[in-house]
């Protein structure tokens, strides 16, 4: 695969990381890693959330003032639900699975979008990525070039914030088209949708 290409792939893999969200693709990795790694500790985790869940329909249906008794056995049972969630998610060892998986998820997240691009531009910091027509910027022509690459060309550095910038500018188009950004009627956010999708 040619420079211009891998910087351009690069670039836009870590932006629409960005976009997306580490925190949602650190939920969804995780339940995956949970669901491979931990699978009896992460049934009993979603079976307690869906009770818990289905609990709580139940008791915004029930009238308190009707149906008073029901009303309070229920609400016990939701906040026993939401109790034995929270002690199961915080002292057992999927609390510390988590922040271990955080670090690392985070780690290799960063080597493999940010990292990979220090090291493609330290690695051909002298090269040019393409060079460009004689004349076409006069004497400005130089700063096209720095730090390193031959004058007359485009260097890795410069071709990397020139793809930068035209993603993020794609990604304001696509979002002012798709209407996201709207004052009345604002969708919800990507990061929501995968989360509910997931969790």
């Amino acid at each position: 695969m040619s420079l211009i290409v891998t910087i351009f792939v690069l670039v836009f893999v870590t932006e629409l990381i960005s976009w997306i969200g580490k925190s949602v693709l650190l939920e969804i990795c995780y339940s995956l890693y949970l669901k491979i790694f931990y699978p009896s500790q992460a049934a009993r985790q979603r079976q307690l959330k869906t009770d818990t869940l289905n609990t709580k329909a139940e008791l915004l249906k029930t009238s308190a003032q009707d149906q008073f008794a029901r009303w309070a056995k229920l609400r016990r049972s939701v906040d026993k639900g939401l109790a034995d969630l929270e002690k199961l998610s915080k002292y057992s060892e999927i609390a510390s699975v988590k922040s271990s998986f955080s670090m690392r998820f985070n780690s290799v997240l960063w080597v493999s979008t940010t990292g990979v691009q220090f090291v493609v531009g330290w690695w051909y910091r002298k090269s040019a990525v393409f060079y460009l027509p004689q004349g076409w910027f006069g004497p400005i022509q130089w700063c096209f070039a720095l730090p390193f690459a031959p004058k007359g060309s485009v260097s890795v550095g410069m071709w990397q914030m020139a793809c930068k910038r035209v993603i993020r500018l794609g990604e304001r188009v696509v979002k002012d088209i798709c209407g996201t950004e709207s004052k009345h009627n604002t969708p919800p956010r990507v990061e929501t949708l995968i989360r509910q999708q997931w969790l």
